[in-house]
Protein backbone atom coordinates (compact mmCIF):
# COMPACT_ATOMS: atom_id res chain seq x y z
CA UNK A 1 0.00 0.00 0.00
CA UNK A 2 1.54 3.37 -0.97
CA UNK A 3 0.03 7.02 0.19
CA UNK A 4 0.73 10.43 -0.03
CA UNK A 5 0.02 14.00 1.09
CA UNK A 6 0.00 12.83 4.88
CA UNK A 7 2.01 14.63 6.74
CA UNK A 8 4.18 11.92 8.77
CA UNK A 9 7.41 13.54 10.57
CA UNK A 10 9.60 11.45 12.86
CA UNK A 11 8.18 13.20 16.27
CA UNK A 12 4.16 12.87 14.85
CA UNK A 13 3.77 9.88 16.77
CA UNK A 14 6.75 9.07 18.93
CA UNK A 15 4.96 6.78 21.43
CA UNK A 16 3.40 4.23 18.51
CA UNK A 17 6.91 3.79 16.92
CA UNK A 18 8.13 3.30 20.12
CA UNK A 19 5.71 0.46 20.89
CA UNK A 20 5.92 -1.13 17.71
CA UNK A 21 9.37 -1.34 16.27
CA UNK A 22 11.59 -4.63 17.62
CA UNK A 23 13.56 -4.51 20.15
CA UNK A 24 17.04 -4.90 18.48
CA UNK A 25 16.02 -1.65 17.26
CA UNK A 26 14.40 0.24 20.16
CA UNK A 27 17.15 -0.81 22.46
CA UNK A 28 19.65 0.77 19.91
CA UNK A 29 17.83 3.77 19.66
CA UNK A 30 17.80 3.81 23.13
CA UNK A 31 21.60 3.76 23.80
CA UNK A 32 22.24 5.98 20.71
CA UNK A 33 20.51 8.34 22.67
CA UNK A 34 22.13 7.66 25.77
CA UNK A 35 25.97 8.52 24.37
CA UNK A 36 24.16 11.54 22.25
CA UNK A 37 22.67 13.09 25.16
CA UNK A 38 26.25 12.14 27.63
CA UNK A 39 28.20 13.47 24.91
CA UNK A 40 26.47 16.78 24.59
CA UNK A 41 26.77 16.86 28.02
CA UNK A 42 30.19 16.45 28.14
CA UNK A 43 31.11 19.37 25.73
CA UNK A 44 29.07 21.62 27.82
CA UNK A 45 31.12 20.60 31.09
CA UNK A 46 34.33 21.32 28.50
CA UNK A 47 33.13 24.89 28.00
CA UNK A 48 33.32 25.74 31.47
CA UNK A 49 36.43 26.80 33.43
CA UNK A 50 37.48 23.95 35.43
CA UNK A 51 33.89 22.96 36.15
CA UNK A 52 34.60 19.35 37.42
CA UNK A 53 37.47 18.42 40.14
CA UNK A 54 39.86 15.77 39.72
CA UNK A 55 39.45 14.92 36.53
CA UNK A 56 42.17 13.25 34.64
CA UNK A 57 44.83 14.23 31.56
CA UNK A 58 42.24 12.50 29.31
CA UNK A 59 39.88 15.68 29.17
CA UNK A 60 37.23 15.02 26.57
CA UNK A 61 36.96 10.96 27.65
CA UNK A 62 36.91 12.03 31.32
CA UNK A 63 33.65 14.31 30.84
CA UNK A 64 32.10 12.06 29.19
CA UNK A 65 32.59 9.53 31.99
CA UNK A 66 31.58 11.81 34.27
CA UNK A 67 28.36 12.75 32.51
CA UNK A 68 27.39 8.97 32.27
CA UNK A 69 27.75 9.50 35.70
CA UNK A 70 26.10 12.14 36.22
CA UNK A 71 23.00 11.38 33.90
CA UNK A 72 22.52 8.03 35.23
CA UNK A 73 22.74 9.56 39.05
CA UNK A 74 25.54 7.07 40.20
CA UNK A 75 28.33 9.46 41.45
CA UNK A 76 31.58 7.18 42.33
CA UNK A 77 32.68 10.31 44.18
CA UNK A 78 36.33 10.61 42.72
CA UNK A 79 34.53 13.66 40.18
CA UNK A 80 33.04 16.53 41.11
CA UNK A 81 31.52 19.87 40.29
CA UNK A 82 33.65 22.65 42.20
CA UNK A 83 31.81 25.90 40.37
CA UNK A 84 28.75 27.19 39.68
CA UNK A 85 28.63 26.31 36.44
CA UNK A 86 29.68 23.09 36.39
CA UNK A 87 26.98 22.55 39.47
CA UNK A 88 23.88 24.07 37.00
CA UNK A 89 24.55 21.71 34.19
CA UNK A 90 25.09 18.74 36.27
CA UNK A 91 21.71 20.02 37.58
CA UNK A 92 20.09 20.07 34.28
CA UNK A 93 21.78 16.71 33.19
CA UNK A 94 20.37 14.69 36.43
CA UNK A 95 17.21 16.20 35.64
CA UNK A 96 17.60 15.28 32.17
CA UNK A 97 18.65 11.65 33.56
CA UNK A 98 16.31 11.27 35.35
CA UNK A 99 13.28 12.07 32.98
CA UNK A 100 15.02 9.73 30.52
CA UNK A 101 14.86 6.55 32.94
CA UNK A 102 11.26 7.41 33.63
CA UNK A 103 10.29 7.21 29.90
CA UNK A 104 12.32 4.17 29.48
CA UNK A 105 11.22 2.25 32.60
CA UNK A 106 7.88 3.00 31.60
CA UNK A 107 8.06 1.92 27.69
CA UNK A 108 9.54 -1.36 28.18
CA UNK A 109 7.35 -1.91 31.40
CA UNK A 110 4.47 -1.16 28.73
CA UNK A 111 6.33 -3.15 25.46
CA UNK A 112 6.64 -6.19 28.28
CA UNK A 113 2.95 -6.24 29.93
CA UNK A 114 1.19 -5.81 26.46
CA UNK A 115 -0.95 -8.78 25.56
CA UNK A 116 0.54 -11.02 23.20
CA UNK A 117 -1.90 -13.92 21.67
CA UNK A 118 -0.23 -16.91 19.97
CA UNK A 119 -2.82 -17.95 17.53
CA UNK A 120 -1.92 -19.91 14.43
CA UNK A 121 -3.34 -18.82 11.16
CA UNK A 122 -4.01 -21.32 8.57
CA UNK A 123 -1.73 -19.56 5.26
CA UNK A 124 -4.64 -20.76 2.81
CA UNK A 125 -8.52 -20.44 2.89
CA UNK A 126 -9.80 -23.08 1.26
CA UNK A 127 -13.50 -23.66 -0.23
CA UNK A 128 -15.16 -27.04 -0.11
CA UNK A 129 -18.21 -29.10 0.35
CA UNK A 130 -19.70 -29.22 3.62
CA UNK A 131 -22.85 -30.25 4.94
CA UNK A 132 -24.13 -30.62 0.96
CA UNK A 133 -22.93 -26.88 0.50
CA UNK A 134 -19.60 -24.93 -0.85
CA UNK A 135 -18.15 -23.41 2.51
CA UNK A 136 -15.15 -21.10 3.11
CA UNK A 137 -12.76 -22.99 5.67
CA UNK A 138 -10.31 -20.88 7.90
CA UNK A 139 -8.27 -23.12 10.64
CA UNK A 140 -7.15 -21.58 13.65
CA UNK A 141 -4.91 -23.08 16.49
CA UNK A 142 -4.16 -21.61 20.29
CA UNK A 143 -0.70 -21.93 19.94
CA UNK A 144 0.07 -21.71 23.69
CA UNK A 145 -2.40 -24.89 24.45
CA UNK A 146 -3.99 -23.04 27.60
CA UNK A 147 -7.63 -22.02 27.50
CA UNK A 148 -8.99 -19.37 26.18
CA UNK A 149 -12.29 -17.85 27.33
CA UNK A 150 -15.20 -16.47 25.23
CA UNK A 151 -13.16 -16.93 22.14
CA UNK A 152 -14.86 -14.75 19.37
CA UNK A 153 -14.49 -15.01 15.75
CA UNK A 154 -15.61 -12.52 13.09
CA UNK A 155 -14.78 -12.73 9.30
CA UNK A 156 -15.12 -9.57 6.80
CA UNK A 157 -14.89 -9.66 3.17
CA UNK A 158 -13.31 -6.56 1.68
CA UNK A 159 -14.21 -6.02 -1.88
CA UNK A 160 -14.25 -3.23 -4.67
CA UNK A 161 -17.74 -2.65 -5.72
CA UNK A 162 -19.23 -0.03 -8.22
CA UNK A 163 -22.72 2.47 -7.61
CA UNK A 164 -25.39 3.17 -10.08
CA UNK A 165 -23.34 6.73 -10.55
CA UNK A 166 -20.24 4.53 -11.74
CA UNK A 167 -17.89 5.27 -8.69
CA UNK A 168 -15.96 2.29 -7.52
CA UNK A 169 -15.73 2.08 -3.81
CA UNK A 170 -13.80 -0.36 -1.77
CA UNK A 171 -16.93 -2.24 0.92
CA UNK A 172 -16.89 -4.88 3.60
CA UNK A 173 -19.72 -6.97 4.18
CA UNK A 174 -19.37 -9.50 7.35
CA UNK A 175 -19.34 -13.21 6.50
CA UNK A 176 -21.59 -14.80 8.72
CA UNK A 177 -20.15 -17.70 10.38
CA UNK A 178 -21.88 -21.33 11.43
CA UNK A 179 -20.15 -20.74 14.75
CA UNK A 180 -18.69 -17.45 16.17
CA UNK A 181 -17.85 -18.15 19.43
CA UNK A 182 -15.97 -20.85 21.20
CA UNK A 183 -16.27 -21.49 25.02
CA UNK A 184 -12.96 -22.39 25.52
CA UNK A 185 -10.49 -22.40 22.76
CA UNK A 186 -7.64 -24.00 23.82
CA UNK A 187 -6.13 -26.24 20.30
CA UNK A 188 -7.69 -25.96 17.07
CA UNK A 189 -10.63 -24.27 15.30
CA UNK A 190 -12.07 -24.65 11.87
CA UNK A 191 -14.63 -21.51 10.96
CA UNK A 192 -17.25 -22.54 8.47
CA UNK A 193 -19.01 -19.74 6.21
CA UNK A 194 -21.40 -21.33 4.51
CA UNK A 195 -21.90 -19.77 0.56
CA UNK A 196 -25.38 -20.17 0.30
CA UNK A 197 -27.98 -17.48 -1.18
CA UNK A 198 -27.60 -14.83 1.65
CA UNK A 199 -23.20 -14.94 1.31
CA UNK A 200 -21.55 -12.59 -0.32
CA UNK A 201 -19.66 -14.87 -2.13
CA UNK A 202 -22.50 -16.45 -3.72
CA UNK A 203 -22.30 -17.00 -7.13
CA UNK A 204 -18.96 -15.78 -7.29
CA UNK A 205 -15.81 -17.50 -9.00
CA UNK A 206 -12.43 -16.96 -8.64
CA UNK A 207 -11.97 -14.80 -11.31
CA UNK A 208 -14.76 -12.62 -10.37
CA UNK A 209 -12.72 -12.20 -6.61
CA UNK A 210 -9.70 -11.14 -8.92
CA UNK A 211 -11.93 -8.43 -10.16
CA UNK A 212 -13.03 -7.34 -7.52
CA UNK A 213 -9.25 -6.91 -6.15
CA UNK A 214 -10.82 -9.32 -2.59
CA UNK A 215 -9.59 -9.96 0.50
CA UNK A 216 -10.20 -11.17 3.91
CA UNK A 217 -9.98 -10.45 7.23
CA UNK A 218 -10.25 -12.78 10.11
CA UNK A 219 -10.61 -11.50 13.74
CA UNK A 220 -9.95 -13.74 16.78
CA UNK A 221 -10.23 -12.06 20.21
CA UNK A 222 -10.85 -14.31 23.51
CA UNK A 223 -9.77 -13.75 27.62
CA UNK A 224 -6.61 -15.54 28.54
CA UNK A 225 -7.27 -17.36 31.52
CA UNK A 226 -3.89 -17.37 32.56
CA UNK A 227 -3.90 -14.13 32.84
CA UNK A 228 -6.65 -12.61 32.76
CA UNK A 229 -6.06 -10.36 29.81
CA UNK A 230 -7.63 -9.34 26.62
CA UNK A 231 -5.97 -10.79 23.52
CA UNK A 232 -6.65 -10.29 19.93
CA UNK A 233 -5.16 -10.95 16.56
CA UNK A 234 -5.97 -10.31 12.94
CA UNK A 235 -4.82 -11.72 10.27
CA UNK A 236 -5.57 -10.90 6.33
CA UNK A 237 -5.80 -13.16 3.21
CA UNK A 238 -5.52 -12.49 -0.55
CA UNK A 239 -8.37 -13.75 -2.93
CA UNK A 240 -5.36 -15.58 -4.53
CA UNK A 241 -4.72 -16.91 -0.80
CA UNK A 242 -7.80 -18.92 -1.64
CA UNK A 243 -7.74 -22.52 -2.80
CA UNK A 244 -11.11 -23.51 -4.15
CA UNK A 245 -12.51 -27.62 -4.23
CA UNK A 246 -9.15 -28.05 -1.23
CA UNK A 247 -9.97 -29.27 2.19
CA UNK A 248 -7.96 -29.01 5.32
CA UNK A 249 -5.85 -32.32 6.12
CA UNK A 250 -7.09 -33.64 9.39
CA UNK A 251 -4.25 -33.40 12.05
CA UNK A 252 -5.81 -34.92 14.40
CA UNK A 253 -5.69 -38.85 15.69
CA UNK A 254 -4.44 -40.98 18.43
CA UNK A 255 -1.13 -41.75 19.82
CA UNK A 256 -0.03 -45.11 21.26
CA UNK A 257 -0.88 -44.46 24.69
CA UNK A 258 -4.56 -43.00 23.15
CA UNK A 259 -4.56 -40.11 24.29
CA UNK A 260 -5.54 -36.89 21.57
CA UNK A 261 -2.74 -36.16 19.49
CA UNK A 262 -2.37 -33.46 17.21
CA UNK A 263 0.20 -32.60 14.58
CA UNK A 264 0.80 -29.20 13.56
CA UNK A 265 3.46 -30.27 11.50
CA UNK A 266 0.58 -30.64 9.50
CA UNK A 267 -1.55 -27.31 10.37
CA UNK A 268 -1.28 -26.09 7.18
CA UNK A 269 -1.33 -28.84 4.75
CA UNK A 270 -4.47 -29.20 2.02
CA UNK A 271 -5.66 -31.46 -0.02
CA UNK A 272 -8.17 -31.76 -3.25
CA UNK A 273 -11.42 -32.11 -2.48
CA UNK A 274 -12.43 -35.45 -2.57
CA UNK A 275 -8.82 -37.33 -1.96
Amino acid sequence: METRGLVDGFWTDLYHRSMTVYWPVFFGSAALIFIVLNAVFAFLFWLGDNPIANVSDDLPLSLFYFSIETLATVGYGDMHPQTNYGHLVATVEIFTGMSFLAVMTGLIFARFSRPRARFLFAEHPVVSRHQRKPTLMIRVANARHNSISEATARLWLFRLETTAEGHQLRRYHELKLERDEHPMFMLSWTLFHSIDESSPLHGMTEDDLNAADAALALNVSGIDDSSAQHLHARRLYSHRDILWRHRYRDITSLSAQGRLLIDYSKFHDVQPEGA
